[in-house]
């Protein structure tokens, strides 16, 4: 079982990059993931037969109801499971890219900023088999426990880069064979007609303004869902989802 340590701050959530993660899987997982430095795992009275059932006798705080509110955000799903930790480290845009593959798939927000829209695109990612996600620095949110949460804990299973432009990662993943795909509501082309041969990046936009002009002109190509017409658009988690499975299926 990895290191542990009480820490006695209940409320010092992002103080040297730490959080708290909630949730039975989010929480199981970061446990399981040797890269997370664990600093304090809070389980509600009524739980913790469950957690000593996986953990043994690891160290952990045991609260009541009341006490638990006071760790986890008002109308958190927690499940009576909450851990303090550190956030994950992200990965170089390079470190993304495997020269022994022949496929792959790297998905690229453009400026999605809901952590929860982020979780769920993270768990898309992970069940099916994407190499990598890459966001830009300044206009996506950090890690937090809505995300992972919403990730079910997938987010210990995937690589991400943060990066300060992304066009110019756009041109790092070109330069390593990358043919890269934007996903556009208007495109002519329809997701399920393009080649998914070889090694792809797929670009995402903001959930408002979909993909900004600089990123979409640095695209190779543009493409849409085939959805009905009644439908304007989807949530970008969802339309991310469709889009991820398509092209590695």
């Amino acid at each position: 079982m990895k290191n542990f340590r009480k820490d006695k701050k209940q409320n010092n959530v992002g103080a040297s990059g730490e959080l708290v993660i909630y949730g039975r899987h989010a929480v199981y997982s970061a446990i399981k993931n040797k890269k997370r430095v664990i600093k304090r795992v809070v389980v509600a009275k009524e739980n913790l037969a469950e957690f000593r059932e996986n953990f043994g006798d690891m160290a952990v705080d045991v609260v009541d109801k009341k006490e638990f509110m006071k760790i986890v955000p008002v109308d958190a799903v927690h499940q009576g499971f909450a851990l303090y930790c550190s956030r994950l480290e992200t990965y170089d845009i390079r470190d993304l890219v495997d020269e022994n593959k022949d496929k792959s798939l790297i998905v690229i927000l453009d400026q999605v900023s809901d952590p929860q829209n982020i979780g769920a695109i993270i768990r898309s990612c992970v069940a099916f088999g994407v190499d990598g996600l890459v966001v830009q620095d300044k206009n996506s949110p950090l890690e937090s426990g809505a995300m992972v949460k919403a990730s079910a804990g997938t987010m210990e299973h995937v690589k991400i880069s943060r990066v300060t432009n992304l066009s110019r990662a756009i041109e790092i993943l070109k330069d390593n064979g990358y043919w890269v795909i934007g996903m556009d509501g208007y495109a002519d082309t329809m997701i399920d007609k393009v080649n998914k041969d070889g090694k792809i990046a797929l670009v995402m936009g903001s959930e408002g303004k979909g993909m900004r002009r600089l990123v979409q002109e640095n695209c190779d190509t543009s493409v849409k869902l085939n959805i009905s017409e009644l439908v304007e658009s989807l949530n970008v988690s969802t339309a991310a989802a469709i889009a991820i499975y398509e092209l590695t299926k």
